[in-house]
């Protein structure tokens, strides 16, 4: 069932930004935005619920941070977590501000359930990020942090610019977004990692006021009919969605819908947001529902956000050789073949591989966007001024 939600914050300025996609007028005077099974309907300066979509005066839909970030940080890829897509690498990882979703554990919940656009400090073309990831040593770009289904113009044109420049385009979603969106922002990915919040429709309605079926539709439109490599996150929170009867019915969905070989990631959760009064995740209960998925016949099955190099690193799923060994972020055992093959017996290991494993690790590194920027401007300054005729240096 579609929502519909509209927020006019108290001495709101006009609303400002570049043309949206994704919407239609209502008989009513009113436009409805059809990004994502919210389907908004705004009257002129009202926002949608994710909070950047707006209608401006024009009664005109505009996404209000196109070429804004909450901040740039080159990651390792494991920690997106994407486990099969050139491990060992480096990612520049940025978010906007806003969320499709009002998850009572966000775990980003400062930027995603942000209201203040001041704190969108970072400002950055679709180019600019391309030329920093390149600059930075990194094979790819991610969409992070907040849901990129709601900048989702920016997000193309970021992933465009990427791959221009030889760069790959990763996102990190809740997969809740409408099937004319989706096909659309699906073809410019390389990668992605979906966070599968739970398996009943009553923890979508009252924990995260979604709706599952969306998201399975996501999953298996991207794992069917798409290029883009999948791997799915579950946050397993302690007596909400981690029973074990919930745990197997997931699993046996995802061998009958998406098969073996997608990565499934359980992850620990941690009390945060509006659910402080909830206990961390147990070990055990992680290595209980990577137990169950590999029974229901799962062959990647990860846990997260612990100290487990058993149940974070990466298996042969015919002989049963350890692939890739991981330590935390860290890459240790590497027993894979230039194109991801298993040196044991031979057989592929589904991701995208490319040679030897990366070095990056366990790092984390801030980029400075202004001084970047301030950089690249320098440098093309400098080389106007080295040209024939260019302008001489005062």
């Amino acid at each position: 069932m579609a929502e519909s939600v509209a927020r006019t914050p108290a001495a709101e300025p006009a609303v400002e930004g570049v043309p949206a996609r994704y919407w239609h007028r209502l008989d009513d005077g009113r436009i409805q935005c059809d990004v994502c099974p919210r389907e908004c309907k705004l009257n002129p300066g009202q926002r949608g619920l994710c909070f950047v979509r707006a209608a401006n005066a024009d009664g005109n839909l505009v996404l209000t941070t196109y070429g804004r970030s909450s901040g740039f940080c080159i990651d390792p890829i494991e920690k997106k977590p994407l486990n099969h897509f050139l491990p060992g690498t480096s990612v520049l990882s940025f978010g906007t501000a806003g969320c499709n979703l009002s998850c009572k554990f966000c775990q980003n919940w400062d930027m995603s359930k942000s209201r203040d656009m001041d704190k969108l400090a970072d400002q950055a073309s679709p180019q600019l990020i391309a030329l920093a990831a390149k600059a930075g040593g990194c094979r790819s770009v991610a969409f992070t942090y907040n849901d990129p289904t709601i900048f989702l113009e920016y997000a193309v044109d970021v992933a465009d610019a990427c791959h221009e420049a030889g760069i790959k385009a990763v996102a990190v979603t809740a997969g809740y977004i409408n099937a004319d969106a989706r096909r659309e922002f699906y073809s410019k990915m390389d990668a992605a990692n979906v966070d599968l919040k739970a398996f009943t429709e009553d923890f979508y309605k009252r924990i995260c006021t979604g709706h599952l079926d969306a998201v399975l539709d996501t999953l298996k439109y991207v794992h069917h009919e798409t290029s883009c490599w999948l791997e799915v996150t579950t946050l397993l929170i302690p007596g909400h969605n981690d029973g074990e009867a919930e745990i197997t019915a997931l699993s046996e969905w995802f061998m009958e819908n998406l098969g073996p070989d997608v990565p499934l990631h359980f992850s620990a959760f941690h009390p945060d947001y509006r659910m402080t009064d909830v206990v961390r995740t147990p070990h055990s209960t992680l290595t209980t529902a990577r137990a169950i998925a590999k029974r229901a016949g799962l062959r990647q099955v990860f846990v997260g956000n612990v100290h487990d190099e058993e149940g974070s690193s990466t298996y042969c799923g015919g002989c049963g050789a350890k692939l890739i060994g991981r330590d935390w972020y860290k890459l240790g055992t590497w027993n894979l073949t230039a194109d991801g093959c298993c040196t044991n017996c031979g057989e592929k290991l589904p991701g995208v591989f490319d040679g030897a494993p990366g070095t990056w690790g366990p790092k984390r590194v801030p980029v400075n966007m202004r001084r970047f920027a301030a950089q690249v401007a320098e440098r093309r300054a400098a080389s106007a001024r080295a040209q024939p005729g260019g302008t001489p240096r005062s």
